[in-house]
C-alpha cells in the first residue's frame, strides 16, 4: 500500500516535478510546454515567490518517493485584489482518480480559509476536462464565464472556464 504525503514543493523534488509535467494528460490540461528542461523546473522551485505557495503529492511505497501532484496557490498582490488567490493543480496520468487532486485541494483550501483569510479562490479550466469541472464544483467552485480560444493545445484553439469559490460567511 502506498501513502500519499502532501509536502511544501522544494528545490529537492524538481525532478519529479518534470516528470509530473511530462506526463501527457498533465501538460493537455495545462499551460505547460511538454519539453520544459530540468534546469528550468530546477531555477523555478529553488526561487519561488512568496506570493506563491506550492505544494506536492508525494507517493511514498517504503522504498521509493515519487511526485504524483502538485498545487500552486498564487496570491493577488494588488491592494484592493489581496483577499483573491488563483491556483493550478496537477496530477500524474498513472495517479488520476486515487483522491490525490482532492488531497491537494483540501489543502489549499485549509490554507486559504484558516491562515491566509482569503475569501475567494480562482482558476481556469478547459471546458473538456469534465472531471476536473466536477471535482472543482464538489468543492464549491461555480463556472463565472468561458473564454473562447484561452490556448492552443494539439494543433487547435481550445476554451478555458473560469472558476471560483467565494468562502461563506459563516
Amino acid at each position: 500500500m502506498m501513502d500519499i504525503i502532501i509536502k511544501r514543493t522544494e528545490q529537492k523534488y524538481s525532478d519529479g516535478v518534470q516528470a509530473l509535467y511530462l506526463s501527457p494528460s498533465v501538460y493537455s490540461q495545462t499551460l505547460h510546454l511538454p519539453s520544459q528542461s530540468a534546469d528550468n523546473w530546477k531555477k523555478w522551485l529553488g526561487n519561488i515567490p512568496d506570493h506563491v505557495h506550492s505544494f506536492v503529492a508525494v507517493c511514498d511505497d517504503g522504498v521509493n518517493q515519487k511526485v504524483v501532484g502538485n498545487v500552486a496557490l498564487k496570491l493577488e498582490t494588488a491592494e484592493r485584489r489581496r483577499h483573491i488567490g488563483s491556483f493550478v493543480i496537477a496530477v500524474h496520468d498513472e495517479h488520476q482518480g486515487q483522491g490525490i487532486g482532492k488531497k491537494l485541494l483540501n489543502t489549499i483550501i485549509d490554507l486559504a480559509d484558516n491562515w491566509l483569510n482569503l475569501t475567494r479562490l480562482e482558476l481556469t479550466v478547459y471546458t473538456d476536462n469534465e472531471k476536473a469541472i466536477q471535482l472543482y464544483q464538489k468543492f464549491g467552485f461555480d463556472i463565472e464565464g468561458e473564454h473562447r480560444q484561452f490556448a492552443f493545445r494539439h494543433g487547435k484553439f481550445v476554451n478555458a472556464y473560469t472558476m471560483a469559490r467565494i468562502k461563506s460567511e459563516s
